[in-house]
Formats: C-alpha cells, sequence, structure tokens
C-alpha cells in the first residue's frame, strides 16, 4: 500500500458526522455543519499526503461535508450506499454502528478506490432540490385529482379543487424559477434547443435533463444509459441466462423521460418503428418502453456531442 495515500471514510447523520482515517486507524467525531467540516478540510490538508474521502449518498446530509471538503481540493467520491452495504458484507462485516461504517468506508477508499467526480456546486444543488420539489408538487396534484373523481359531496370537491388551484399556482411559479435559474447558469441555451428539436421532448423534460442530467453529451451512449439506470443487467450463470433487468441509476431522469417516450411512441417515427419491431420480436410492452427510452437517451447524448439538431432521416432504418 502506498503509505503516502490517506483514505478517509465519514459516516453521515443528519447532526454528526464520524470519520476514520487509514491507515492511521485514527476515528473522530464532529457535527455536521460548515463550520465544523471547514477545520475538518485544514486537518486533512495538513496531512500533505494524496488524500480520498468517501461518504454515502446519505439523504441530503452529505452535501455540506461534501462540497466543503472538495472546495479544499480534497479528492471527495459520494458512493452508493448500497454498494457500500454489500462491500461490508462481503468482509463479514454485519455489525452497523456509526464508527463501524466510518471504518468501513475508509476501507471501501483504499480497497475500491472510487473516482472523484466533480460536485454539483451550491447553485446547481438548489436547482435539483427544486425538481424535486416540483416532483412531489405533481405527485400531489395527481393524488389530488383521483380524490376529486371519487368525491360526491359538495363541500368536499370544492376543498379538493381549492387545493388544486393552489398546486397549479405553485407549479406555475416553481417553473418560473427553474427558468429563472437556468437563464442565470452557464448552461448553454442551444443545448435546451437541441434536446426540444426531437419529436417528443418538450421544455420541461428538457429543462430536468440539463439540470438533472449535465453529463449528457458528454458520455459514450452505453455510459449515459448505466448512469440513468436503463441499460439492461445481465443475470446468467452457466447454462442459466436470466431475465435483464435495470437497477440503479437517477430515479428523476427516469421518471422525467417516461411520458416523453409514450408521446415518441406515437409521434416520432424512428422511435415508433423502433417499437413496433420490438413488440413484434415478442417482448413485453414495458420492456419496449424501456428500450425506447434507452434509445431516446443515446440518440440525445448524440445530439449533445456533435452538436447538431434532430433529424429523423439519419436515424430511420
Amino acid at each position: 500500500m502506498n503509505t503516502s495515500t490517506v483514505f478517509v471514510g465519514i459516516d453521515v447523520a443528519k447532526e454528526t458526522l464520524d470519520v476514520h482515517l487509514l491507515p492511521a486507524g485514527e476515528h473522530w467525531t464532529l457535527l455536521n455543519n460548515e463550520a465544523e467540516v471547514a477545520e475538518l478540510a485544514k486537518r486533512l490538508c495538513a496531512l500533505k499526503a494524496d488524500t480520498l474521502v468517501v461518504l454515502e449518498a446519505t439523504n441530503v446530509f452529505w452535501q455540506v461535508a461534501a462540497t466543503v471538503l472538495a472546495s479544499a481540493g480534497l479528492r471527495v467520491a459520494v458512493v452508493n450506499p448500497r454498494q457500500v452495504r454489500n462491500f461490508a458484507k462481503a468482509l463479514g462485516v454485519l455489525a452497523k454502528t456509526d464508527r463501524i461504517d466510518a471504518e468501513v468506508l475508509a476501507l471501501f477508499a483504499e480497497r475500491i478506490r472510487p473516482p472523484a467526480r466533480p460536485l454539483p456546486d451550491a447553485q446547481c444543488q438548489v436547482a435539483a432540490e427544486l425538481l424535486s420539489r416540483r416532483a412531489q408538487l405533481m405527485g400531489m396534484r395527481v393524488a389530488e385529482k383521483n380524490r376529486l373523481a371519487t368525491a360526491r359531496a359538495k363541500q368536499v370537491r370544492k376543498d379538493i379543487e381549492t387545493t388544486l388551484s393552489f398546486l397549479e399556482k405553485r407549479l406555475h411559479a416553481m417553473d418560473e424559477e427553474l427558468d429563472q435559474w437556468l437563464k442565470t447558469t452557464p448552461i448553454d441555451q442551444t443545448r435546451l434547443n437541441l434536446l426540444t428539436s426531437f419529436a417528443g421532448i418538450g421544455p420541461q423534460t428538457a429543462r430536468t435533463l440539463a439540470i438533472a442530467l449535465p453529463e449528457l453529451g458528454s458520455l459514450t451512449g452505453r455510459q449515459i444509459s448505466a448512469l440513468v439506470g436503463v441499460a439492461p443487467m445481465n443475470d446468467d450463470s452457466g447454462k442459466h441466462q436470466g431475465q435483464r433487468h435495470i437497477r440503479g441509476g437517477r430515479s428523476m431522469v427516469r421518471t422525467s423521460l417516461y411520458m416523453p417516450t409514450l408521446t415518441a411512441i406515437r409521434c416520432n417515427p424512428v422511435i415508433a418503428q423502433f417499437y413496433q419491431r420490438l413488440v413484434k420480436a415478442g417482448k413485453h410492452h414495458y420492456v419496449a418502453i424501456t428500450a425506447c427510452m434507452r434509445k431516446i437517451l443515446i440518440i440525445l447524448n448524440a445530439m449533445l456531442k456533435s452538436g447538431q439538431p434532430w433529424t429523423p432521416q439519419h436515424h430511420l432504418t
């Protein structure tokens, strides 16, 4: 092991952070706030070593620590909690405490060495939260509309309609906030124009992709599919060939692409032809939809890479 490398595991809770260092084996606890994390950054920078910090994407509690440490020039990797838990089980570590979790994260950093990717700045994090809040409001609107469909009492219907009116106003205000954010960021408006040139992708979906999937246009088709979680995973062993399933990825992006994919199946000649070919081959309806979603992502990725708008003639076979 390279002794000039320090591996730091940080177990994140709402109010505290448990920190474990390897190879020194040091451990301590601090409050999860900007001031104490800044002191931690100074302490780690003073080690004069190549430092890799690993923490889990636990709710939103990781954001302060990750942002402050990355801003101090430290390499920070935010990893999937399930991946770390599987790693712990593979080590035979079944007990779970904050101290143990921090030590497991440090071991994960040492042995797996996950890549430290650029973190979204504070402005992007706010935009992502706005997107999440918009999704919550949309969910509440759907629930209220379902209740309205079954309500019979006049007073109840009136109350539901009042709530729906309020939700519509909040959604409109949220859309304006997101539009304002896009106007004040380095995101080139031409990226949004390219996305909306694809038959099936509207302004709302383009906005979601710009905020929740900034990597679009910078990765390969295979990589962007895996990142979003629409790439089928093999489940084979010996002569057994199991069904392929998608897993992981960015659920917000998949959710935002679902309705545009249904629209594209109806009105986009390339996607409609692709869908029909899959159905005729015996693929289940939902399997075909997922495959269409993946194809749309790959096409959008290629469009942003080349800077060329959507042209069906280039994709029809």
